[in-house]
């Protein structure tokens, strides 16, 4: 964990009633990394991501899962860090993928950085980015009881280590659904939360587990268009988030196919496509249903 946080000095201050006067105290304090991650695709840059380092191979994977250009382990014939152009100096923020020969580059080269809130950036067109599905999450007869769903955010938080030490970064889980009791498959924490998304299904894409029947992705922060389309790109059918969700999340997980929950906290949650899939819960609930304005 050593590169994905650092300690920096910092003065603390603390109001102390209303008076004028109040103590500093100079302590350390722990931050989450941010750093450029440059992508190439045979020798040619691709893209440059801000992320928290670790994990990079993982995140390098589910990244070509998620912009279309691989869907299997075999498509890709290895991943390594190589030196930047400052000097040749060994940084570790270069990753370069190479394809197998059959594999079609990409069109067009993104000539950008993404930024760690920003999963799309450089993308020509909204339409560019929804992607051709490799997998169907709408055949997907998942069933999860939704008290076992609103659980899974209290799961997550209880796994994120490094959130724990600088409460600053995104996580996202892959829980395996069978029965009562999900299993946490995986679980990557990052500053961007579509790094972290990226993460799991990169990993998921080297364990050769795609496409991800009968699983549910959980993030910590706001479910985006871009969230979604990761989730779908890896055949995922269910998508929950602790926060809201937006308008074109919601229009894609409807077109999609994917089962879409934002606002689960534990003893409540909003379900914004793909009812079906919710199961009765094992404790009783209360549905209410709000028609759009």
């Amino acid at each position: 964990m050593a590169r994905m946080t650092q300690r920096r000095k910092i003065h603390r201050f603390h109001l102390e009633g209303s008076g004028a006067e109040y103590p500093v105290r100079f302590k350390e304090d722990v931050l989450a990394a941010e750093e450029p991650l440059e992508i190439r695709i045979g020798g040619r840059s691709f893209a440059v991501t801000m992320r928290t380092p670790g994990d990079d191979f993982d995140l390098v994977a589910g990244f070509l899962v998620s912009e279309g250009i691989i869907s299997s382990p075999s498509e890709l014939v290895s991943l390594r860090f190589c030196a930047g152009d400052a000097g040749g100096e060994q940084t570790y923020n270069v990753v370069e993928a190479q394809l197998r020969p059959d594999v079609p580059m990409p069109d067009t080269m993104r000539h950008v950085y993404t930024s760690s809130s920003c999963g799309i950036c450089g993308t020509d067109s909204i339409d560019s980015v929804r992607k051709t599905l490799p997998f169907d999450p709408a055949q997907d007869t998942l069933q999860i009881p939704v008290d076992v769903l609103a659980g899974l955010p209290e799961r997550l938080r209880e796994a994120q280590a490094v959130f724990e030490k600088t409460g600053g970064v995104h996580a996202a889980g892959l829980f395996k659904v069978d029965g009562a009791s999900p299993e946490l498959l995986c679980l990557r924490e990052d500053v961007g939360r579509h790094n972290a998304v990226d993460k799991v299904v990169g990993w998921a894409l080297r364990q050769n587990l795609l496409p991800l029947s009968g699983t549910v992705l959980q993030v910590s922060g706001r479910a985006s268009f871009e969230l979604v389309q990761k989730a779908a790109m890896a055949g995922i059918p269910v998508l929950s988030a602790v926060s809201a969700p937006s308008s074109l999340a919601a229009d894609l997980a409807v077109e999609t196919g994917l089962t879409l929950v934002g606002f689960s906290r534990g003893h409540s949650l909003n379900v914004y496509a793909g009812r079906e899939r919710l199961g009765c819960p094992q404790k009783v609930a209360r549905e209410e249903t709000y028609a759009r304005l």
